[in-house]
């Protein structure tokens, strides 16, 4: 049977604070469960934006591929669009320039993602898989998360700070 205070006594070690124990430990000053909570959210958030964020533009990456014919190369570069978005057969096709000067066919496939609102000279953000025609003509493809044999891993456009995938 569990020990009862005697009605109207409250029995209290010397010295010693009732709130204190061993799970609670000494208590801290300026910080409360809130603060310690909240430190703890912004610790996860950081760690994993270091651990599951997008890859940046690599406008140098790309120009080497290209230079190099690097058909397949995952590439993430920003680009100015060239012609207005024109979609056929399931995609959306335009041009872009790169920052470093060259001109590619985006290839976005709509039947998969989202197809981007963006205009002649507006700026964007993509990631896809570089393929390089006979010609050559260099373009970008698997810009959409689904995955498959084709296009193994997740790509993207970002436009207006909205990614489509």
């Amino acid at each position: 049977m569990p020990r009862r205070h005697s009605q109207g006594v409250c029995r209290r070690r010397k010295g010693r604070d009732p709130r204190q124990s061993a799970v609670r430990g000494t208590p801290q000053a300026g910080r409360s469960a809130g603060a310690v909570k909240t430190a703890a959210l912004v610790a996860a958030a950081l760690v994993l934006l270091a651990c599951g964020g997008r890859d940046s533009a690599d406008d140098q990456g790309l120009h080497k591929d290209i230079e190099n014919s690097t058909d397949g190369a995952e590439v993430t570069f920003d680009a100015t669009i060239v012609t207005d978005p024109v979609e056929s057969g399931g995609h959306e096709r335009f041009q872009v320039r790169t920052s470093t000067g060259e001109v590619l066919e985006v290839d976005h496939n709509t039947s998969l993602a989202e197809s981007v609102p963006a205009h002649k000279g507006d700026g964007l953000v993509i990631h896809g898989r570089l393929y390089v025609d006979p010609g050559p003509r260099y373009g970008v493809h698997c810009t959409h998360a689904e995955t498959s044999s084709g296009c193994p891993d997740p790509g993207w456009i970002e436009y207006n700070n909205h990614y489509y995938e």
